[in-house]
């Protein structure tokens, strides 16, 4: 049983769904989708041809954490009482994941949590998801780490070596899968702002911990580089948290340059990306997107779990203050040599294979195939 609930588990969950789909001899696959998210949730099955078994549809309006939390672990519950599956499978560090991870504990199932050993060190940034992801590793049995660093914070936090595996970043396999040439941008205004002339600086911003000054910081910075560099357009899909969407149309709004677009879908937003100059964002997703399309990110957070791209050199770690996110992107705006190497630093986080990698340890796990595939090496 798979269970994911947003947007961002669905892309990075349905390259997974499709390899266990191919291999109906090893599994029998049930998919179940809380509806943390709603539209951006569906959007995304669609995109990659899956519909899913179960849909909780938990999602309302001002929805909060505790609500979330205790309508998931109730109706999947229920789901897996009724299904009693041999083996859930969550990812990464969302409400569902922590509910799917503790309700299969409450019945004695066993985990596999895709994307385990992730670790900023700070329980409330990122927040909540800090927290969620320690609780599905203290939950899990098999660990599926993206790369020897989460392997390695799984370690020294005492997991046996023999429940850890490094497969990459199956965001890396859906990103692949999604981006062409050819592409045809589903939001109309993007076709044509794709086909100017200049470069494409390409901002998301949605995480909770930024809300208030540090995200007024943040469109500060990217409204004066707008003003600053005639060349450059902005391409901002505006969440719809109105948190955000007040700040946004306050600072942003109003400047030729700048598009403040609605929501788009996946498929736009890897393409978008791939068309970019930079782009700057406080997204966790985004930090392993970007180095597959060779494109610096100014990530605008105090903290990563994901430092393996801070390392490389492909994320510059900016923090949330005005000045410093300012600086580093006229930085990357006027020195080519600065750019040549971050968006040439390579990507550490996967080869494309780590769906596979995934569904063949599950089949090993359970007896149906004798090898482990080998891992990943960032």
């Amino acid at each position: 049983m798979v269970v994911f609930g947003t947007r961002p588990e669905a892309t990075k969950m349905c390259p997974v769904v499709q390899e266990l789909h191919r291999h109906s001899e090893w599994f029998e696959t049930k998919v179940v989708v809380t509806g943390q998210h709603r539209e951006q949730l569906h959007q995304a099955l669609r995109h990659f041809s899956i519909e899913p078994d179960v849909d909780l549809s938990l999602m309302k309006e001002n929805q909060t954490l505790a609500y979330l939390t205790s309508s998931a672990i109730t109706g999947l519950d229920r789901i897996m009482t009724e299904d009693k599956p041999d083996l859930i499978l969550v990812h990464g560090d969302t409400q569902t994941a922590m509910c799917g991870g503790l309700a299969a504990f409450f019945h004695k199932i066993p985990v596999g949590h895709i994307e385990a050993g992730l670790r900023s060190h700070n329980k409330y940034s990122p927040w909540p998801e800090e927290v969620n992801r320690r609780i599905v590793d203290v939950v899990a049995d098999l660990l599926f780490a993206p790369t020897s660093v989460g392997k390695d914070n799984l370690t020294r936090e005492g997991y046996g070596a023999e429940q850890i595996y490094i497969t990459g970043q199956t965001a890396v396999d859906a990103a692949i899968l999604t981006n062409r040439e050819d592409y045809a941008f589903q939001e109309a205004r993007l076709n044509d702002l794709i086909g100017h002339q200049g470069r494409i600086l390409t901002v998301t911003a949605h995480r909770r911990e930024n809300y208030g000054l540090p995200m007024k910081q943040m469109f500060s910075a990217i409204r004066r580089v707008a003003d600053e560099h005639p060349d450059v357009s902005v391409i901002y899909p505006v969440h719809l948290s109105p948190s955000v969407r007040d700040a946004a149309n306050t600072i942003l709004s109003g400047h030729d340059r700048i598009h403040l677009l609605e929501p788009i879908e996946y498929p736009d937003m890897i393409n978008l990306i791939s068309r970019s100059y930079l782009v700057l964002s406080d997204s966790g997703g985004l930090q392993e997107e970007t180095p597959v399309f060779q494109k610096p990110l100014v990530l605008m957070r105090d903290t990563t779990e994901r430092p393996e791209a801070v390392t490389a050199n492909a994320v510059y770690l900016a923090g949330t203050e005005e000045d410093s996110i300012y600086d580093i992107t006229t930085r990357l705006l006027t020195d080519p040599k600065l750019y040549h190497i971050m968006a040439n630093a390579g990507n550490p986080f996967g080869d494309g294979q780590a769906s596979r990698r995934i569904a063949q340890i599950i089949a090993h796990h359970f007896g149906l195939t004798e090898r482990l595939p080998d891992e990943f090496e960032g």
